[in-house]
């Protein structure tokens, strides 16, 4: 696969990596509120947003359409496992914090 400088293994972020991830967050709740689309939906469209902008940054890194899909497999691979390691993670927090981050309690909260 290509190397480009865009692509960093999650281990190495940038400063801004959080806020970036916080604004498409935030873009992702209003479009909940204000267009009253279903999480589902909303989750949908920005798996399909992450897919078609992480196939333009990484075709931007070849100077051949061959030599893309010569490597499509690995690309595919490689963003398959970051999604699976950054979801883990995130799963992981929402089990530690699960009261927390929705707002359960125990006294309010039924089987």
């Amino acid at each position: 696969m290509a190397e480009q400088e865009e692509n960093q293994p999650t281990n190495q972020l940038d400063e801004k990596f959080y806020e970036r991830a916080d604004s498409f967050i935030n873009l992702a709740n209003e479009a909940i509120t204000k267009e009253e689309a279903s999480a589902g939906q909303v989750a949908n469209s920005l798996m399909f947003a992450t897919s078609r902008f992480n196939a333009w940054v990484t075709a931007a890194g070849y100077q051949k359409a061959d030599d893309l899909a010569k490597e499509k497999e690995a690309i595919i691979e490689f963003f398959t496992e970051q999604y699976k390691l950054m979801l883990s993670e995130n799963i992981d927090s929402y089990v530690t914090n699960f009261n927390e981050y929705l707002g359960y309690s125990k006294e309010n909260f039924k089987k």
